[in-house]
Protein backbone atom coordinates (compact mmCIF):
# COMPACT_ATOMS: atom_id res chain seq x y z
CA UNK A 1 0.00 0.00 0.00
CA UNK A 2 2.79 2.40 0.93
CA UNK A 3 4.69 1.46 -2.24
CA UNK A 4 1.61 2.22 -4.38
CA UNK A 5 1.07 5.46 -2.51
CA UNK A 6 4.74 6.40 -3.01
CA UNK A 7 4.53 5.78 -6.76
CA UNK A 8 1.36 7.83 -6.96
CA UNK A 9 3.00 10.76 -5.19
CA UNK A 10 6.02 10.50 -7.53
CA UNK A 11 3.75 10.40 -10.52
CA UNK A 12 1.90 13.40 -9.26
CA UNK A 13 5.15 15.33 -8.87
CA UNK A 14 6.17 14.46 -12.43
CA UNK A 15 2.80 15.51 -13.70
CA UNK A 16 3.10 18.77 -11.78
CA UNK A 17 6.54 19.35 -13.34
CA UNK A 18 5.18 18.62 -16.78
CA UNK A 19 2.22 20.91 -16.17
CA UNK A 20 4.56 23.64 -14.96
CA UNK A 21 6.82 23.27 -18.02
CA UNK A 22 3.82 23.31 -20.31
CA UNK A 23 2.44 26.41 -18.62
CA UNK A 24 5.82 28.17 -18.86
CA UNK A 25 6.07 27.30 -22.55
CA UNK A 26 2.49 28.41 -23.12
CA UNK A 27 3.04 31.72 -21.35
CA UNK A 28 6.35 32.23 -23.15
CA UNK A 29 4.72 31.55 -26.50
CA UNK A 30 1.85 33.87 -25.64
CA UNK A 31 4.28 36.61 -24.61
CA UNK A 32 6.24 36.28 -27.84
CA UNK A 33 2.99 36.39 -29.81
CA UNK A 34 1.87 39.55 -28.01
CA UNK A 35 5.26 41.20 -28.62
CA UNK A 36 5.20 40.32 -32.32
CA UNK A 37 1.64 41.60 -32.74
CA UNK A 38 2.53 44.81 -30.89
CA UNK A 39 5.61 45.38 -33.03
CA UNK A 40 3.60 44.81 -36.20
CA UNK A 41 0.97 47.27 -35.01
CA UNK A 42 3.65 49.88 -34.30
CA UNK A 43 5.27 49.34 -37.70
CA UNK A 44 1.93 49.66 -39.46
CA UNK A 45 1.12 52.84 -37.53
CA UNK A 46 4.50 54.36 -38.41
CA UNK A 47 4.10 53.41 -42.07
CA UNK A 48 0.63 54.96 -42.21
CA UNK A 49 1.87 58.12 -40.51
CA UNK A 50 4.77 58.44 -42.93
CA UNK A 51 2.48 57.83 -45.88
CA UNK A 52 0.06 60.48 -44.67
CA UNK A 53 2.89 62.90 -44.08
CA UNK A 54 4.39 62.31 -47.51
CA UNK A 55 1.01 62.63 -49.19
CA UNK A 56 0.27 65.90 -47.41
CA UNK A 57 3.74 67.34 -48.04
CA UNK A 58 4.21 68.97 -51.42
CA UNK A 59 6.55 67.44 -53.96
CA UNK A 60 7.71 70.70 -55.55
CA UNK A 61 9.61 68.77 -58.19
CA UNK A 62 6.33 67.51 -59.64
CA UNK A 63 5.52 71.04 -60.81
CA UNK A 64 5.81 72.19 -64.40
CA UNK A 65 5.62 75.72 -65.81
CA UNK A 66 3.15 76.82 -68.50
CA UNK A 67 6.06 76.73 -70.94
CA UNK A 68 6.68 73.08 -70.11
CA UNK A 69 9.78 73.49 -67.95
CA UNK A 70 9.80 70.94 -65.13
CA UNK A 71 10.98 72.07 -61.71
CA UNK A 72 12.59 68.63 -61.42
CA UNK A 73 15.13 69.71 -64.07
CA UNK A 74 16.64 71.85 -61.31
CA UNK A 75 16.64 69.17 -58.63
CA UNK A 76 19.30 69.91 -56.02
CA UNK A 77 19.52 73.64 -56.77
CA UNK A 78 19.40 74.30 -53.03
CA UNK A 79 23.05 73.22 -52.83
CA UNK A 80 24.39 74.73 -56.06
CA UNK A 81 27.32 77.15 -55.95
CA UNK A 82 26.65 80.88 -55.83
CA UNK A 83 27.33 82.94 -58.94
CA UNK A 84 26.41 86.39 -57.65
CA UNK A 85 23.90 88.35 -55.62
CA UNK A 86 21.75 91.43 -56.18
CA UNK A 87 19.27 93.72 -54.51
CA UNK A 88 16.17 95.35 -55.93
CA UNK A 89 14.01 97.61 -53.79
CA UNK A 90 12.89 95.33 -50.94
CA UNK A 91 14.12 92.11 -52.54
CA UNK A 92 17.35 90.25 -51.94
CA UNK A 93 18.53 87.91 -54.70
CA UNK A 94 21.07 85.13 -54.81
CA UNK A 95 22.00 83.60 -58.16
CA UNK A 96 23.19 79.97 -58.20
CA UNK A 97 24.15 77.63 -61.05
CA UNK A 98 24.59 73.92 -61.60
CA UNK A 99 28.12 72.41 -61.70
CA UNK A 100 28.26 72.39 -65.54
CA UNK A 101 27.56 76.12 -65.69
CA UNK A 102 29.92 76.91 -62.81
CA UNK A 103 32.70 75.09 -64.67
CA UNK A 104 31.96 77.19 -67.76
CA UNK A 105 31.98 80.40 -65.71
CA UNK A 106 35.40 79.50 -64.27
CA UNK A 107 36.69 78.83 -67.79
CA UNK A 108 35.82 82.40 -68.74
CA UNK A 109 32.38 81.97 -70.32
CA UNK A 110 30.76 84.19 -71.51
CA UNK A 111 33.33 86.99 -71.37
CA UNK A 112 35.66 84.94 -73.60
CA UNK A 113 33.08 84.99 -76.36
CA UNK A 114 32.01 81.39 -75.81
CA UNK A 115 28.48 80.28 -75.07
CA UNK A 116 27.41 78.21 -72.10
CA UNK A 117 27.18 74.49 -72.85
CA UNK A 118 23.92 72.62 -73.28
CA UNK A 119 22.52 71.56 -69.92
CA UNK A 120 23.65 74.72 -68.13
CA UNK A 121 21.15 75.82 -65.49
CA UNK A 122 20.93 78.95 -63.38
CA UNK A 123 18.45 79.92 -60.65
CA UNK A 124 17.71 83.30 -59.12
CA UNK A 125 16.45 82.90 -55.56
CA UNK A 126 14.50 85.80 -54.07
CA UNK A 127 13.67 86.83 -50.51
CA UNK A 128 11.86 89.74 -48.98
CA UNK A 129 14.37 91.53 -46.83
CA UNK A 130 14.34 92.91 -43.32
CA UNK A 131 16.63 94.80 -41.00
CA UNK A 132 18.70 92.59 -38.76
CA UNK A 133 17.85 92.95 -35.08
CA UNK A 134 20.98 91.09 -33.98
CA UNK A 135 23.86 92.64 -35.91
CA UNK A 136 25.90 95.43 -34.31
CA UNK A 137 25.51 97.50 -37.48
CA UNK A 138 22.78 98.28 -40.01
CA UNK A 139 22.36 95.33 -42.36
CA UNK A 140 19.55 93.85 -44.42
CA UNK A 141 19.05 90.09 -44.24
CA UNK A 142 16.66 87.62 -45.95
CA UNK A 143 13.21 87.43 -44.41
CA UNK A 144 10.62 85.44 -46.39
CA UNK A 145 11.52 83.36 -49.43
CA UNK A 146 9.29 84.29 -52.38
CA UNK A 147 10.47 82.96 -55.72
CA UNK A 148 12.77 80.79 -57.80
CA UNK A 149 13.37 82.15 -61.30
CA UNK A 150 14.99 79.43 -63.42
CA UNK A 151 16.78 79.22 -66.76
CA UNK A 152 18.06 76.17 -68.59
CA UNK A 153 20.09 75.83 -71.80
CA UNK A 154 18.56 73.46 -74.32
CA UNK A 155 18.83 74.71 -77.89
CA UNK A 156 16.63 71.95 -79.28
CA UNK A 157 13.73 72.76 -76.95
CA UNK A 158 14.13 76.56 -77.01
CA UNK A 159 15.51 77.48 -80.46
CA UNK A 160 13.65 80.81 -80.65
CA UNK A 161 14.95 82.23 -77.37
CA UNK A 162 18.67 81.82 -77.79
CA UNK A 163 18.59 78.26 -76.54
CA UNK A 164 17.37 79.27 -73.07
CA UNK A 165 14.11 78.30 -71.40
CA UNK A 166 12.64 80.44 -68.62
CA UNK A 167 10.19 79.73 -65.79
CA UNK A 168 9.09 81.18 -62.47
CA UNK A 169 8.08 79.21 -59.39
CA UNK A 170 6.50 81.30 -56.64
CA UNK A 171 6.66 80.27 -53.00
CA UNK A 172 3.87 80.91 -50.50
CA UNK A 173 5.35 81.03 -47.00
CA UNK A 174 1.95 80.62 -45.32
CA UNK A 175 1.24 77.26 -46.95
CA UNK A 176 4.87 76.27 -47.45
CA UNK A 177 4.17 75.41 -51.09
CA UNK A 178 5.49 76.34 -54.51
CA UNK A 179 3.35 77.08 -57.57
CA UNK A 180 4.30 77.57 -61.19
CA UNK A 181 3.69 81.20 -62.14
CA UNK A 182 0.91 81.31 -64.74
CA UNK A 183 2.37 84.57 -66.04
CA UNK A 184 5.92 83.25 -66.40
CA UNK A 185 5.65 83.31 -70.19
CA UNK A 186 5.27 87.09 -70.02
CA UNK A 187 7.67 87.49 -67.10
CA UNK A 188 10.95 89.30 -67.64
CA UNK A 189 12.51 86.25 -69.22
CA UNK A 190 13.83 86.31 -72.75
CA UNK A 191 12.29 89.73 -73.34
CA UNK A 192 14.67 91.22 -70.76
CA UNK A 193 17.63 88.93 -71.35
CA UNK A 194 17.98 89.85 -75.02
CA UNK A 195 19.73 93.01 -73.81
CA UNK A 196 22.66 90.78 -72.77
CA UNK A 197 22.58 88.52 -75.83
CA UNK A 198 26.29 89.14 -76.31
CA UNK A 199 26.87 87.45 -72.94
CA UNK A 200 24.73 84.45 -73.91
CA UNK A 201 21.70 86.07 -72.26
CA UNK A 202 23.19 86.01 -68.75
CA UNK A 203 23.23 89.21 -66.69
CA UNK A 204 25.36 88.20 -63.73
CA UNK A 205 29.04 87.31 -64.04
CA UNK A 206 30.74 84.85 -61.75
CA UNK A 207 31.93 87.14 -58.97
CA UNK A 208 35.46 87.03 -57.58
CA UNK A 209 35.62 85.47 -54.12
Amino acid sequence: MSEFAGKSASDEREEEKLDTRYEVKRLTGLTVFVIVVTLLAVLVAVAVAQDNESSSAQDKYSLKSPSGIAFSDFRGYEDWATVSSARQDEILKVIVANPKMITAFKAGVPLNGQAFPEGSMIVKLQWKQKKSTEAQFAVDVPDVFTQAFVMEKDSKRFPTTGGWGYAVYNYDAASGKFAADAKSLSDCGNACHTTVKAKDYIFHPYEVR
